[in-house]
Order: C-alpha cells, then structure tokens, then sequence
C-alpha cells in the first residue's frame, strides 16, 4: 500500500515541522487574499483582451487559453521548487510580490496593446499570439505556485484536510474577486485603479507570509533531507492515474460551464453583473465542496471511491437539473426579487437575487461535489515527502485539461451538437472517469461498482429522452410566439421569434436570451434611417460605407438604395445571427447581396486590423449596457472610428432610449462629442435617436439633400417607414452639438479605462419618458442653407405631427389615456398616408 493510500492521520510531512491550526488558519486567510486578487487580474486582463484581440470567441479563448497556460505551468514548476525551499512561507512572499508588480504592469501593457498587436498580426500573426501568451501568462505562472507552496509550507498533518482548507479559501477570496470588479471596482476607480487594488491584496499576503516566516524561522531539522534535493521525483502509479484522471475530470468540469453559460440565458440578462454572479456562484460551489470534504475526511473512506462518485455525481445532478428547469425558475426568481426588494429597497439587490437564484438552480450543487474532488485527489496523488510537487501536478493537470474541455465544448460539442446532447455527452463522460476512479479503489464493493455504472446508463437515458429544443423553450420571447429559427454556440445563444397576427406579423431577434431587434414598422423605421439619413446629409460624395453590426439587416440593405455607394461592408460577431437574417423582412435581400461584404469579425478589431476608409461609420451594436458592448461606445472607440474616416467622412451612431438611464445616456453623448467637433442629434423613431459626427464641418445643403432624396431607390425606402419628403427628414433635426454639450453638462465621458455604462444601475421603469424629453427640450432650429419658404413651412408642418404623436406616446407611457385620446384625431388624419404612424394607430405597437 503506498502512502497515499493510507489513512492521511499518520503521514508526517518531510522536512517541515508540524504547524498549529491556528497557521494553518492564517495561511489560508493568505490564500484567500490571493484568491481574490487573482480573479480581479484575471476580469481585467479579459476586459483589456477583448479591446486588443476583439470579443470573437476564438481569440478571446485563445487569451484566456494563455492565462491558464501560465497557470499550469507555475503549478508544476513552482510546486516542486516548493520542495526544495527551507523557508516556504518567504518563497510565498516573494511570489505575491511578485504578482503585484507583474499584475500592474500587464494591465498597464494591455491598455497600450491595441495597436501595436494590430501591427504585429498584419507583420506575423504567429508572433504577435506568442506576445499576447507571454505577456498574459507571466503573472499567472506565479499565481499558479500560490496553493502547492502554501499546502509545503502548512507541513504536516493530514494533506487532504490541509489542501482542503487551503483550496476552499483560495476559492473563497476568488468569489469576492469575482464581485468586486463590476460591483465596486471598475465603476468606482476604472481598470487601472481595480489593478492597483488587487496589487494592494496580494502585498498584504506577502507581508502576512515575511510575517508568518519570521515567527516560525527553520529549525536545524526542518531543512529539505538530501533525497529531496533532487528536482523531481517521480509519482506512484496510483498518483499518475490519479493526475490523468483528474485531468479528464477538469476538462469535463469546464466543459459544464461553456454549457452552463448558454443554460442560464432564458433567466438572465447580458449585463456584466449577471456573467459575475454566476462566476463567484460556481466558485462558491467549489468552495463549500471543499469545506465540507475537509469537516468529512474521517469518516469518507477511500479517496479513490469518493472522487469517482463525486465526479459522476455531479455530471447527473447537472443533467437532471437542466432536464428540470422551466417556467417555475422565473416564478421562483420574482418570489425572491419581491421579497429583497421589500426587505432592501435595492433595485440591484433585488436583480442580483434574481440572477443568484437561477445561478444557483443550474450552479451550484454540481460544483460542491467537484469542489470535493480536489481534496480527495490530493490524497491519492500527493506524496507525504513531496506535497509541494503532488498539488502542483495535481492543480497543472486539472488546469490543462479544462484548456482542452473549454475548446473542445466551445467549438465543437456546443456548434453540432446543441447545449443539450453536450450535456448528455459530458455527463456519460464524467460517470466513465468515476466508474474508472471506483473499480480502482482497492476497497470497492461489486455494489457501489455497479453503482458507478448505473449512473452512466441513467445519463444516456435521461440525454437522449431530454428535446433538444428544451432549453429554446424556455427563451422569453418564445414564450409569446412562435420559435423560427434557435442556434447555439460559444459565441452566444441566437434565436428569432415570430410575433403579432395577421399582416402584422413580425420576427424579432433574441441574442443571449434579450431581444435585439426585430422588422416591425418601428425597428424598420430607425434603421433605414440609420443608413440613408447619414449619406442624404453627408457634405461630399460618399462611396464607401462600413456598418458595424448586422442585426437583422435592415441597415445595411438600406444601403444598397443609395447609387452612388461603390462599397459595402458589414462587421458581424456572431454567426448565427447572418444564419437568421433571411428571415428578416425590409433587408432588400441583404443576406444575399453579392455587392455586400461580410466580415465574420469584432467591429473594433476591425477597424484596427484593417487599413480600409470609409466615408460612412453606422454603429448599430447592441445595446450599451450589454456585458462587453460598451467596447463600442467608448470615447477611445470614437477616436479609433475617426480615424478611419476618409475627409469629410461621418460616424453615425444609433442611440437607444430606453436601455439606460438618464445620467448614462449623458456619458454616452458626452465620449461622443468629445471626439467629434462637429456633431448633430436626429430623431430616428420615439425609442430611438441618432448621432453623426464628423471632424469636419456638416453643412446641411438644403438642394443637396433634396437632391439626393428623390432617387427612386432612396424615396420609396424611406416613404415605407413614414418619411414621404425632405421635410419629413429634416423634421427629425434635434439639435447640434452646443445643445449635445448642454444635454450632457459634466457627465464623464465613457473610456475604455472607466467603462462606467457597463457597471451602470439598473434602468428605471419607463425611462424614456425622462430621457426623450430631456433631448427635444435642447431642440435648436437646423442650420439649413438655400431653403425657401415653402420647404420651411413643410418641415414646421411635419415637426408638428412628429412632436404630437410623441406627446402622445408619453403620455401613454405615463398611463394618462386623455393624454393619448386629446391628439386621436389628428394623429388618425395624419397616419393616413404615414405607414409609420399608422402602426401605433390602427393597431398595437411592436
């Protein structure tokens, strides 16, 4: 029987002295600080990643494939130079010192990577990757020696309890790293001033560590025995199994969570808090897994059998759970949001129970048993005379095979097989490793191996009898309508649901369970103005023009309307929403021009690996609070835009209502206009407006545009949303950039640096009717040359209908019918040859 087999009570550490409980204790309050400092690093570098390599699922893996590299390998190399060290508690110190520094200065890099990786890919794609794995990777290898040199320098002891302790607090520090970040540090100090609070932690843990060394100094005994000094020693049998087994096991665990990812999208949203929760949910999981194993030790018995039926375990709770989800989750979720709201009075409060609960409901009892694992493979595979090498080896092979189970999920599994049969398949894998782990131990009865192997046939029974359309069932918008088109991948859940009755039938488009968009009059209104509106007032010739963000391609199918455009070019993340586009009426068959370029690609990696210029940038992402958008709508965003512009060139940027308070669509004019010296407002639809700016001057030529609207193409796209004439057009002139500057006040800007809109508040109810009046009241008179009289009557005339009809809808938004019913007459007169109009009168709105 070789040593980690026995019971754990009687194996002394070698070479250490027996530390009390109580520095046991205090050095897991060590690893906790570093637990935390590690995931707020981590939140960051993603975050700074996704503005260098863009957010495509690819590269985005790629970097993060980088960071858990650096883990792996500071586990291994680290773990064993653990070994050799008299003085473990000081190696610590240096190693969280060493984290600090490193951790500010990658983040300072990052901030300033952008354009030179945009250099180096053009010159060598090869080497600008292996620039981004360094740069990542240096500060995670020593993040990845952090637990094995800890679990050498606790010594003595029982090496499960003690890793137990010691990986529950690690994880534990984790879960408030996971919170911290998007709940208080990025909005209250940016990214720079987050990393500079996470260097502060692990200082703090080195100075705990210098301290804990200078009160336990090495004994003349406790020095490395010369049979140690040696650099590796090689591993028993059983603990090589152990290490390949637990390595399936973290490809499996990681491939749970890609999946989770796309589970919990019917009962979440895409903001940044949401994604958070659900992080420091699974780590909290991994947490109580592990403080429970090191409470149990005693009485589980033999580790081989407890891994197998943790790691088996945990697969069928998640498929059963997954079969289980349904319409009693949300019920749940409103239970516990009305209850905190009560109790809080916290609009956040009360979404971030709601966000937990359904977390949790996917979550968290899967991962307390894989949490459990660890401990238990440390007493398999650590030997009592090498604890610093064993956990390394441990935590660098759990580390890399979940590299491979995120890239095999994420880009294999999850795109041909759906989220579903995945789950199955992953769960028959887990039960397999745990019947493996089971028939090894030496104590294993034929029941609890027959056992291990009835829980695989439970798991292909219950995956192939689960719909594969489970999970789309439950997406909210298909709960009204009818489900047209659903596809799954690691980029993001797409999905379009048919609406309405009759001709009034529409499709709207879910991406991460929240509708985007849809072609209902409305969308179709704001949309072909957010094309056709920037190019009839542009002051040159325009020829080129760059949408970013296909959607339902409504925009950039308007563009195929304007004649004198020799070039179109859409950005588009996601494939699944240009697989839904035929399904999108109003296009103009968009998704099968021949003369419109496609680029599968992240609209700000695109604009800095591509030389192209345009004379138009339309900006249609989704909306800014959305967990990674705000990329999009920073004021380094806009500059980067700009300067992709050919002279005279123009950015058009659709601004949303209702999808952010006041005080952040204020941010989001103010990094606006801070750019663009020469910016206009126009109201594109009552939820919508849009801004377009340009460096140089945009005189509104009155001929020019009169001119450029009765092109046949232009004047029927436009007349089908409502604007039957110049007038109407310029009729949705707000106001120019002295009132944009009013409206904003001292709002700061958006920045890359302190994406404030990302971490904003929860929207308030009904928040357009704030917002909207607020802009009109900055309303100025268009700066408008060679107008005559008749063309300003007609564009008073058609203000007036617009600025009824908006009263109108305020006031129904407020509840007052008078409000509404006061205007009912004029507004019927005057839909009579406005189809836009028409939709809100002769029938409910989209």
């Amino acid at each position: 029987m070789n040593a980690s087999a026995r019971p754990m009570t009687a194996v002394p550490a070698a070479g250490v002295a027996f530390l009390s409980r109580t520095t046991l204790w205090q050095a897991a309050v060590l690893l906790a600080l570093s637990g935390a400092a590690s995931l707020i690093f981590q939140i960051l570098w993603i975050k700074q990643l996704s503005l260098i390599v863009g957010v495509e699922v690819h590269a985005i893996a790629a970097a993060v494939g980088a960071f858990f590299l650096g883990l792996a390998a500071g586990s291994w190399v680290l773990g064993r130079r653990a070994d050799l060290s008299e003085r473990p508690f000081l190696l610590y110190a240096g190693i969280e010192a060493a984290i600090a520094v490193l951790g500010v200065g990658v983040t300072a890099i990052l901030a300033l990577g952008a354009p030179a990786f945009a250099r180096g890919e053009a010159f060598s794609p090869l080497l600008a990757w292996l620039a981004v794995v360094l740069v990542v990777g240096i500060a995670p290898f020593f993040m990845g020696g952090t637990l094995p040199v800890l679990l050498r320098a606790t010594g003595a002891g029982r090496v499960g309890r003690a890793g137990a302790t010691l990986y529950a607090a690690n994880t534990g520090g984790a879960i408030i790293g996971a919170l911290l970040p998007a709940f208080l540090l990025i909005p209250a100090l940016g990214v720079h001033g987050a990393a500079w609070a996470a260097a502060s932690l692990n200082l703090v843990a080195a100075l705990g560590a210098w301290s804990l060394d200078r009160k336990h100094p090495p004994a003349a005994g406790d020095a490395p025995p010369p049979s140690m000094k040696s650099p590796s020693l090689a591993l028993p049998r059983d603990a090589r199994a152990a290490l390949g087994l637990y390595a399936a096991a973290g490809a499996v665990a990681m491939g749970y969570e890609v999946l989770w990812s796309q589970m919990v999208v019917p009962f979440m949203s895409t903001r940044a808090f949401a994604f958070s929760i659900v992080l420091a949910v699974y780590l909290a999981g991994l947490a109580v897994g592990s403080a429970l194993y090191a409470r149990c030790e005693r009485w589980l018995g033999e580790p081989w059998r407890v891994f197998g039926f943790l790691v088996a375990g945990a697969g069928l709770i998640a498929l059963i759970e997954a079969a289980l989800l349904g319409r009693w989750l949300v019920s749940a979720q409103s239970l516990v949001e009305a209850s905190i709201l009560s109790w809080t009075q916290s609009n956040m409060a009360g979404m971030a129970g709601r966000f937990t609960v359904a977390a949790s409901a996917v979550v968290l009892l899967p991962t307390l048993l894989l949490g459990a694992a660890f401990p238990a493979v440390l007493r398999i595979a650590v030997p009592a005379e090498r604890r610093g090498q064993g956990a390394g080896a441990v935590l660098a092979s759990n580390t890399l095979g979940g590299i491979a189970g995120t890239a095999v999920t994420g880009f294999v599994l999850l795109p041909y097989l759906g989220t579903v049969r995945s789950l199955a398949l992953l769960t028959v894998l887990a039960c397999c490793i745990g019947v493996v782990a089971i028939w090894r131990a030496q104590a294993s009865s034929p029941l609890a191996k027959g056992l291990g192997a009835a829980f695989a046939g439970a798991a292909v029974i219950l995956g192939v009898a689960m719909p594969v359309d489970h999970l789309a069932r439950l997406l909210p918008g298909a709960q009204g309508g009818n489900l047209a088109f659903y596809e799954e991948n690691h980029g993001g859940t797409v999905a379009v649901v048919e609406q309405g009755k009759g001709d009034r039938r529409f499709h709207r488009l879910y991406i991460q369970g929240v509708s985007n968009s849809g072609d209902a009059m409305p969308s179709l209104r704001y949309m072909r103005l957010q094309a056709l509106l920037p190019l009839i007032v542009h002051a040159g010739e325009p020829r080129s023009a760059l949408v970013i963000g296909y959607g339902t391609g409504i925009t950039a199918g308007a563009l195929s309307r304007y004649s004198g455009l020799q070039r179109r070019v859409v950005a588009e993340l996601l494939p699944g929403v240009l697989h839904a586009a035929p399904l999108f009426k109003g296009s103009y068959g968009a998704s099968t021009d021949p003369g419109l370029e496609v680029r599968l690609k992240d609209g700000r990696r695109e604009l800095l690996g591509s030389a192209d210029r345009y004379d138009l940038i339309t900006l249609e992402p989704p909306p800014p609070s959305a967990a990674g958008v705000v990329n999009l709508y920073s004021q380094d965003f806009y500059a980067l835009a700009s300067s992709r512009l050919n002279p005279q060139g123009i950015v058009a940027q659709w601004l949303p209502l209702p999808t952010q308070n006041l005080e952040d669509t204020r941010a989001l004019v103010a990094s606006f206009i801070n750019v663009f010296p020469h910016a206009t407002l126009w109201t594109t639809e009552f939820h919508e407006m849009l801004m377009i700016g340009s460096m140089a001057p945009l005189p509104l030529d009155t001929a020019r545009i009169a001119a450029r609207f009765t092109d046949p193409k232009v004047k029927t796209a436009l007349a089908e949303v409502g604007i039957a004439s110049p007038a109407a057009l310029l009729a949705t002139w707000v106001t120019d950039r002295d009132g944009l500057a009013r409206f904003a006040g001292s709002t700061p800007a958006v920045t890359d640096d302190r994406p404030a809109i990302e971490y904003a508040t929860w929207v308030r109810p009904r928040e357009v009717v704030r917002t909207l009046p607020a802009l009109l009241s900055e309303r100025s008179e268009p700066p408008l040359t060679s107008m005559d009289a008749d063309m300003a009557q007609d564009i008073d005339r058609e203000r007036s209908v617009l600025d009824v009809f908006y009263q109108s809808a305020l006031a129904a938004y407020e509840g007052d019918r008078d409000g509404w019913a006061r205007n009912g007459a004029r507004l019927a007169a005057a839909s009579r040859d406005n189809p836009y109009l028409r939709w809100f009168t002769s029938g409910k709105a989209e």
